[in-house]
């Protein structure tokens, strides 16, 4: 098969403005503002004092976990009938039209206790999102040659850092997360979908359609086409042996990274007593060195290999998890030796470092799916990886919140050190050359 050549900078743009509009999403509500807001102004404290936000940190797992649960059910469906008939531009559109109307419809959430209406419109958007990252990836094989992807996916990543940036400045303008400026804080929804809405158009503008699509047999419907395609795809299974390895290996590092996405900030502020002051500076850091790690590892990651690479970034979130489990032993460890520095800001050099696997791994995840995805089945085996990685987010969601029925939130946190090694230990069973030659060597 010839090799494909690398799309023109104007689709390259396209596709990489999505991961730059979208960022507004995982990083104002998932990751930085909302998710707080949701945890310890929307849930009412709880009588706990060691940890009174436990109620709004389980609900928040929980709707999380329903809403990747939600993708994981219907991404191989949605991928098996943007094969068939060539409409990844559609899914892609829909998912980020019904993304902006259910985030900005947080701002019915009008007073600290209405808690259902946050609930739902966490899980309906957090659902178009997720399943919006899927349909996106899907375009990833057709941009490039093989050997260019991991920069290509690595540029994409990358961008998408500084659109989270952007919009976490916008957004930060509405002030500090407390009980009197709630009411400016119901606008944090709105602003963030009108971002995501600007800053989206030029992907529909630019990306095009790369394949064509099939005429519906008659009296078949893409219901039955999908069941056929998906049924068909398990039965051939046995050709991807690499690929299914690592996708098990997947599920355990995302369960992990998706906890940290969801939480890092809840628990720098309820356990490491982080003020905004530490917040700013984290999260501008994170941005930059999530978006170097991206680059630089996708840069490694076409050199050195795909699987080499994210399995660099595995070892680096298990030191990176010890470290903020023992951040006050380390902060106390550099004061005796002459560096002044308090738990907090310790905390944020630690978590500073760690984005620099952020981006690498996430990336380097996509690009591995999309050269061990023959052509044929690109956005079933991205359903697939979509199903790894949101069933493994709702699974490590609902780990932290049982854990945190009967442990303190410290405590639980330290598991994820655990489910990075499962994952760096499954994936040295992936032989990525013949995961390659499968996917080039595959009829059907």
């Amino acid at each position: 098969m010839e090799e494909r050549k690398r799309a023109s900078f104007k689709e390259l743009f396209g596709w990489c403005m999505f991961d730059f509009a979208n960022s507004s999403y995982t990083t104002v509500i998932i990751t930085v503002i909302f998710g707080d807001l949701f945890s310890q102004l929307i849930v009412p404290a709880g009588d706990d004092p060691t940890n009174p936000a436990r109620m709004g940190n389980i609900l928040w797992a929980v709707a999380l976990s329903i809403s990747y649960l939600l993708v994981s059910i219907t991404g191989p469906f949605f991928g098996a009938i943007m094969d068939f008939s060539a409409s990844k531009k559609k899914f892609l559109f829909a998912s980020y039209i019904v993304c902006i109307i259910s985030t900005a419809s947080l701002y019915f959430a009008s007073a600290p206790g209405e808690i259902w209406i946050a609930f739902i419109m966490i899980i309906i958007s957090n659902f178009a999102f997720a399943s919006g990252e899927n349909f996106t990836s899907s375009f990833l094989p057709f941009l490039g040659p093989e050997k260019d992807l991991g920069k290509i996916s690595a540029y994409a990543w990358g961008i998408g850092y500084f659109g989270g940036l952007v919009s976490v400045a916008i957004v930060a303008s509405l002030g500090s997360i407390k009980p009197e400026n709630f009411q400016s804080l119901r606008l944090v929804g709105p602003y963030t979908a009108i971002f995501f809405l600007i800053a989206g158009i030029p992907t529909f503008l630019f990306l095009k359609e790369y394949s064509e699509g099939t005429t519906l047999p008659s009296g078949k419907t893409y219901l039955s086409i999908s069941i056929e395609r998906i049924s068909q795809s398990l039965k051939d299974i046995k050709y991807f042996k690499d690929l299914i390895i690592y996708l098990t290996a997947l599920f355990f590092a995302m369960a992990a990274i998706a906890v940290i996405i969801g939480f890092a900030f809840i628990y720098g502020a309820q356990e490491i007593k982080i003020n905004d002051t530490h917040k700013q500076a984290m999260f501008v850091i994170l941005q930059f060195t999530a978006a170097i790690g991206a680059v630089l590892f996708g840069v490694i990651q076409d050199r050195w290999g795909a699987l080499k690479t994210f399995n660099l970034t595995i070892l680096i979130w298990i030191v990176s998890v010890f470290s903020i489990f023992g951040v006050e032993y380390i902060a106390f460890g550099l004061n005796a030796i002459g560096i002044n520095i308090s738990v907090q800001w310790t905390f944020v050099t630690i978590t500073s470092i760690a984005g620099m696997g952020l981006g690498a791994t996430q990336s380097s995840s996509r690009a591995i799916v999309a050269i061990f995805s023959p052509q044929s089945k690109i956005g079933e085996f991205f359903g697939l990886w979509g199903i790894s990685g949101k069933i493994a987010a709702a699974s490590g969601f609902l780990t932290i919140a049982v854990f945190q029925s009967f442990l303190s939130f410290r405590n639980s946190f330290v598991v994820l050190a655990l489910f990075f090694l499962i994952a760096l230990i499954i994936n040295l069973k992936v032989d990525e050359r013949r995961g390659i030659e499968a996917a080039k060597n595959y009829k059907g």
